[in-house]
């Protein structure tokens, strides 16, 4: 079974604000002539690198809620221009929408088992599926 990572997605206030800088991101990759993937950089290297690799992936929370996630490809450690170990984490840059959880906020990131990762949502016709602020209104109205 895959393992998976946990982390804040900082600065984004929905998952469409999130697949939205992704393409900015690799749009602009693109007219630099650049690789054109999604980097992740991270200051700690994680230690379970082979199990996060056999289809793990990077659940994002987001705004309180673990919201999406997207694969995990690579995990690259490096040392920066500072002589400071990092790691770039390499992800698919397709997000899936996962069934809502919510998750207190906290540093860096956490290791997720495949049995507490939340379910991926269906892609049409799910409830949950609804843009983010309407969602959460539902439900703190006890609507969903």
């Amino acid at each position: 079974m895959p393992l998976h990572l946990l982390k804040l997605c900082v600065g984004a206030v929905s998952v469409e604000d999130l697949e939205a800088w992704i393409a900015e991101s690799l749009a602009d990759k693109v007219a630099r002539r650049q690789v054109a993937e999604q980097v992740h950089t991270t200051r700690m290297v994680p230690t379970r690198t082979a199990e996060l690799l056999q289809g793990g992936s990077l659940y994002w929370v987001i705004k309180g809620e673990v919201a999406c996630r997207q694969l995990l490809t690579g995990i690259r450690p490096f040392v920066d221009g500072d002589g400071v170990r990092r790691c770039h984490l390499v992800l698919d840059p397709t997000v899936h929408r996962v069934e809502p959880r919510p998750n207190r906020p906290f540093q860096g990131w956490r290791y997720l088992s495949a049995g507490e990762a939340p379910p991926d949502l269906a892609p049409t016709g799910d409830a949950r599926a609804l843009p983010d602020d309407l969602r959460r209104e539902l439900r703190a109205l006890g609507l969903l």
